[in-house]
């Protein structure tokens, strides 16, 4: 089976998480089950599909097993879909979930990890023709990849010891080790690479360099700092660093760039939201953890950074308009990000003015905005099917 194909299984299914995570938002559902929806169901199961697909390129090697995307998609289905609901159910959902999940994780680890055995740094980028001159920052978001992947490792191992009763790790810890350490140093990495390529432009080398950098000590401070403000200060600062870096490298592209596609206007709306969510966090640190401000934070951060650029990149992959099913088409995708990301900041303002009215208004339209998105993913795909 080819992972290509695979690859789509992963995005399709992240797609359903997607909704699932703004329904459960909707709902007032537990922040547990919302945030792993959210970054284990939707965010987590894009970047699997999508690392199966280019990291080998990447590194300039083939996929050392074809068949580990196929072993790990219902390992890693049912294992988030078990820890999405163990707040809800029975209490062996738990251990059960995280085996299976943790199971996936050593299957895309193991991989990937001997895909680029001989490569791990990323020297070899695979990068010649027209695109020769951009080698230099390609060899340096690379450095990225092998670095989110020691982070998830570290995240699964947590989990795994936590279930088992030899330590434990708080959930909060491993999902800043996976939503920083992971997810987004996989997006500075890896967009680096896509987006000077979509948007035909030139990301600026030194930003490049500061964010990777930056993006790669953060997330270590900040899950081992969660509990020692101090530290947990310092850890927001240098990852504020990295987002910020890579808010403006994006700017710096979209600004230099004369595309104006669909799915770019996503990303720009999720750099910015990064930006706030960033400020909500170093407010946390440096004041103490009010709940609405925690809340503010994670959705910003996962709804809004990580989940908006996801959309973003997905409609460049999969363009709307290809289609086969009615209002397949850009309009229909720019109406999807206008109420994604028009319901978060309602949702935000919410948050932090205390008014549920707007809480309530800012989720429906983020129900309604993932709707519109996961309609547009699957009739894409439907051409494919046919």
């Amino acid at each position: 089976m080819r992972p290509e194909r695979v690859s789509r299984w992963f995005v399709t299914v992240s797609a359903l998480f997607f909704l699932g995570f703004h329904a459960a938002m909707a709902v007032a559902a537990p922040r547990r089950v919302v945030v792993t929806l959210g970054l284990y169901g939707f965010v987590l199961h894009v970047l699997f599909g999508k690392a199966y697909a280019l990291v080998p390129s990447y590194f300039d090697r083939d996929l050392a097993w074809e068949l580990g995307p196929a072993v790990q998609f219902p390992l890693s289905v049912l294992g988030t879909t078990g820890l999405a609901l163990t707040p809800l159910g029975p209490p062996w959902l738990r251990p059960v979930g995280t085996a299976l999940w943790a199971g996936g994780v050593a299957v895309f680890l193991s991989t990937l990890g001997w895909t680029i055995r001989d490569n791990v740094t990323g020297v070899a980028t695979g990068t010649g023709g027209p695109n020769a001159h951009r080698e230099p920052v390609d060899r340096t978001a690379n450095v990225a990849v092998p670095i989110a992947l020691g982070y998830l490792a570290l995240a699964a191992g947590g989990a795994l010891v936590t279930v088992a009763g030899f330590g434990s790790v708080h959930p909060q810890q491993l999902s800043h080790l996976l939503a920083t350490g992971t997810v987004a140093l996989f997006v500075f990495g890896v967009g680096f690479r896509l987006f000077p390529r979509f948007l035909v432009a030139e990301a600026p080398r030194p930003i490049v360099t500061v964010v990777i950098a930056a993006g790669a000590v953060g997330p270590a401070l900040l899950g081992f700092g969660l509990f020692e403000p101090g530290l947990l200060l310092v850890g927001g600062v240098i990852e504020a660093i990295a987002v910020a870096g890579f808010t403006l490298s994006y700017l710096v592209l979209f600004l230099r760039s004369e595309r104006r596609q669909v799915g770019f206007y996503a990303v720009l709306l999720a750099v910015v939201v990064g930006v706030v969510g960033i400020g909500l966090g170093l407010t946390i640190a440096a004041t103490g953890r009010d709940p609405a401000l925690v809340s503010a934070h994670y959705r910003a951060m996962l709804a809004g950074f990580l989940g908006l650029t996801v959309v973003g990149a997905a409609f460049q992959f999969y363009p709307p308009a290809v289609g086969v099913w009615p209002y397949a088409d850009d309009r229909t995708a720019l109406l999807s990000i206008g109420l994604l990301g028009g319901g978060l900041g309602i949702q935000l303002l919410g948050l932090i003015g205390r008014f549920g009215w707007m809480r309530s208004v800012g989720t429906v339209a983020g129900v309604v905005g993932a709707l519109c998105y996961t309609y547009l993913l699957l009739a894409a795909f439907a051409r494919r099917w046919q």
